[in-house]
């Protein structure tokens, strides 16, 4: 998977948007309830530490597996810990890409979720892991 654009988050910009509070039903219809009770800023939601979030637009398959798909924009915090099993940005061979992060002993490799792609081997000093997935937004 190929990251396309990155852009940094910008603080203090807030987007009221109008939420519901009750619980929409994903199985047959509710009555009733259709006005809105509060506004929601998904900064609030969906970032923890805005100097240390940017949001990266991707192409490519290879994250499907994950619930990934091309033309996602993902949300990176640079802030949070590159553990094993993390989804992670990361520069390969000076390109970006997006993948599963696996650690074992003192080896370090990048890892599809797609059947289709190969596991990419860090082998030198040049590969750095940008930062951690911490949502995706998927177009449908």
């Amino acid at each position: 998977m190929q990251v396309v654009s990155i852009h940094p988050a910008k603080v203090g910009a807030a987007l009221p948007l109008p939420l519901m509070l009750s619980l929409t039903p994903a199985g047959f219809p509710s009555p009733a309830e259709d006005h809105i009770e509060k506004n929601l800023d998904l900064n609030e939601h969906l970032i923890r530490r805005p100097a240390a979030t940017f949001f990266v637009r991707v192409s490519g398959t290879s994250m499907i597996g994950a619930g990934i798909n091309s033309g996602a924009l993902l949300i990176v915090d640079r802030s949070e810990d590159a553990r094993d099993g993390r989804i992670v940005v990361a520069v390969v061979d000076g390109a970006h890409t997006v993948k599963r992060l696996r650690r074992k002993d003192d080896h370090c490799w990048l890892e599809a979720a797609n059947p289709d792609y190969p596991v990419i081997q860090i082998l030198d000093d040049e590969s750095r892991v940008w930062g951690v997935v911490t949502y995706a937004i998927n177009p449908l």
